[in-house]
């Protein structure tokens, strides 16, 4: 009997992770759900943020529609412009960022899942606060 007289059927998983057959599917983005999981975690127990470079894995474009798709819009929609846009989309999972930054050009540079509360490039700095406080302060000064 040769392999090819050998019979495969495909049976879709329930939990929900890609299946190795599917078009483009490299099977390396359903790990990253239960390592974000246990990110979301330590964020609860510990407050400490982190962040996942998808652009250092090797993922797919279809993994990456399919990690996006799974982890679903959130309410929150953050766009930066400072040398390119970046966009920072909450996730229906909330405290899980999908955080993209394009270069001038509009290509992506760079693309990462963080962890956090608020995401630290939205944070604003100490010494930009400190100058606010001085516009309020001239501002009341002025009534």
């Amino acid at each position: 009997m040769t392999l090819d007289a050998i019979p495969i059927h495909v049976v879709p998983r329930h939990d929900g992770a890609a299946l190795p057959g599917e078009p483009g599917l490299s099977g390396n983005a359903p790990p990253l759900l239960r390592e974000l999981a246990e990110q979301v975690r330590r964020l609860l127990e510990t407050g400490e943020p982190s962040a996942i470079d998808l652009s250092a894995l090797p993922l797919t474009p279809a993994d990456l529609d399919w990690l996006r798709e799974k982890l679903g819009g959130g309410e929150i929609a953050v766009t930066l412009q400072a040398g390119g846009e970046s966009t920072l989309d909450e996730t229906a999972c909330a405290g899980v960022w999908w955080v993209t930054h394009r270069n001038e050009q509009g290509a992506v540079a760079s693309q990462f899942i963080e962890v956090a509360f608020v995401p630290e490039l939205v944070k604003a700095h100490p010494a930009d606060v400190a100058i606010g406080r001085e516009r309020l302060e001239f501002m009341v000064s002025d009534l």
